[in-house]
């Protein structure tokens, strides 16, 4: 048979019903303006032991509402349990403790230990939680930098190679810079750091990054030694470098969620839908862009535009020295009018926009790193409009003398195509004449060059009388001719009027014949070659 209760009750594990908890509170109520368990037991309605136990549980400290709770059988080891917990600094294992309880009696699953070793451990890292102090920045004060892997990018050489984004974060505008480098030496360090502080507009009072071996060289006593260099680059900055504590990332965390947003959104991943990048240009490119629109936006933390707040933040930054520092980026070299330095009796090329230039050369592996200070050019170029202070150019590996080394690359426009091949000359009309016959269309300039190609006669008689048939067609109609023509190599005199009429006739150019020395419409004199062979001629 079923019983039925109220919807406030509840069923104990021992088959007793568990009061609400307005019950329970009717029933200490009672029992104390009686004193009395059976005058209480009256009053509420319920047995005097129920009585009875609602008032021990409150006189001992333990709570009579909310869900009851049975005694467990691993209650009695909970002090060993928790010993154990405090010596182990929370990383014991739960397995360990529970074969330590059976060797003591434990006659539990290890499921139970595991579950009690759980709440132990969350009891003591809530006595030995690391709190933080909110970092409160001041406009000028601090500059974060850290290094982040980048995506493969083709190389010099063609062949895939990994890139590093330098990541610099400016602590109270939050102002972001991204820039993508090949290495993380000594060198591109400081190119990294002069570029910023330019783009930045001034020098704050302290730098703060990890403790990578171009920074700190050494620990000792806990105490990171410095990398002369580097402090020889702080100095010519006026600025001071400082380091974080290893292995606490909460100390520059600005930089860390810097890195992790710049790698989340210019890495290609599945994540983002982002194609893999061409060229290094290209990751340069897309780093110049996440730059303004991360800097462009309102900042959640500080609910201040980057950009703007940096306008106000350059108030308080250092001034910047106008030469930047050179010590560690290789040696002079000045670029020859020929857009290339000369290294071990070797020949480098540059990009456009450097010549008579003053460039630093260094080797960095098995490859020659060019680096030009672009505030020094008198013209910057278009390739670097948006960078400032020192930057990596050329990238090239190292070669012997009488082998330079060029990227056809670095000459835009140049008339050999960057496989070596010959470019295709580009037509530029320089009489009426020449003019009229070029303004037919793409077809026109396509005729011009394969005529000239093929040495046709008369191409100036030819193209007037293109002009005059376009008076009369119309243009489209004779420049689409053109280009069949220039496609199937026919340039003799009555060739573009018969193309024209084929066309009118709404035939297309599907089935297109090009005109070749190895085909010929006479007819040949494969007949006469048995002539003499016959048994008449033999006899």
């Amino acid at each position: 048979m079923l019983e039925v209760f109220d919807h406030h009750e509840q069923v104990r594990p021992e088959g007793r019903v568990k009061k609400s908890d307005r019950e329970i509170m009717e029933i200490l109520e009672a029992f104390d303006a009686t004193e009395s368990a059976h005058s209480a037991a009256r009053l509420a309605g319920v047995d005097p032991k129920t009585v009875r136990r609602y008032v021990a549980a409150r006189d001992s400290g333990r709570p009579v509402t909310g869900p009851g709770r049975r005694p467990r059988m691993i209650d009695g080891y909970m002090p060993k349990i928790e010993e154990w917990v405090e010596r182990g600094n929370g990383k014991v294992r739960a397995d360990v403790i529970h074969s330590r309880l059976v060797a003591l009696g434990f006659t539990g699953t290890e499921r139970t230990t595991r579950r009690a070793v759980a709440r132990a451990k969350a009891a003591w890292r809530a006595g030995h939680r690391r709190t933080y102090r909110p970092w409160i920045t001041e406009p000028g004060l601090w500059l974060q930098f850290d290094w982040g892997e980048g995506p493969r990018v083709p190389g010099p050489d063609g062949t895939l190679r990994r890139t590093l984004l330098f990541c610099a974060w400016l602590a109270w505008s939050r102002f972001r810079v991204v820039i993508p480098v090949w290495d993380q030496s000594l060198p591109s360090l400081v190119a990294c750091l002069d570029a910023t502080l330019r783009r930045l507009g001034g020098v704050p009072t302290y730098v703060l990054t990890d403790n990578p071996k171009t920074v700190s060289v050494d620990h000792v006593a806990g105490v990171p030694v410095r990398h002369p260099q580097i402090v020889q680059v702080a100095r010519h900055y006026g600025t001071q470098v400082h380091t974080c504590v290893p292995y606490d990332p909460e100390s520059k965390g600005g930089t860390e969620a810097t890195v992790k947003i710049a790698k989340a959104d210019l890495v290609p991943t599945e994540a983002n839908l982002r194609e893999a990048y061409a060229s290094f240009a290209e990751l340069e490119a897309a780093c110049e862009e996440f730059c303004a629109k991360v800097n462009s936006r309102k900042h959640r933390e500080s609910a201040r535009v980057p950009a703007e707040a940096l306008v106000e933040e350059r108030a308080r930054l250092h001034v910047l020295p106008a030469a930047p520092h050179t010590m560690a980026l290789g040696q002079t070299r000045s670029v020859n009018t020929d857009q290339t330095v000369r290294f071990g009796s070797v020949r480098y090329s540059t990009p456009p926009g450097l010549v008579g230039a003053e460039v630093w050369v260094r080797v960095a592996g098995t490859e020659l790193v060019i680096v030009a200070d672009l505030n020094a050019l008198p013209v910057v170029p278009d390739w670097a409009r948006d960078r400032r202070g020192l930057v990596e150019v050329a990238r090239h590996r190292l070669s012997t003398p009488g082998n330079p080394r060029i990227d056809l690359g670095h000459y835009p426009g140049h008339p050999q195509h960057p496989d070596g091949a010959p470019r295709t000359p580009r037509p530029r009309a320089r009489s009426a004449a020449e003019r009229d016959f070029l303004a037919l269309g793409d077809g026109a300039h396509s005729w011009l060059v394969e005529a000239s190609a093929a040495g046709t006669v008369r191409i100036r008689a030819k193209m007037a009388a293109a002009v005059e048939l376009a008076a009369l067609v119309g243009t489209e109609t004779v420049d689409a001719a053109l280009g069949v023509a220039a496609t199937a190599g026919r340039f003799g005199e009555g060739d573009l009027p018969a193309i024209v009429e084929h066309q009118a006739s709404g035939a297309t150019s599907a089935d297109l014949v090009i005109a070749d020395e190895t085909h010929s419409a006479q007819p040949g004199t494969a007949a006469w070659a048995n002539f003499g062979t016959s048994k008449e001629t033999t006899r």
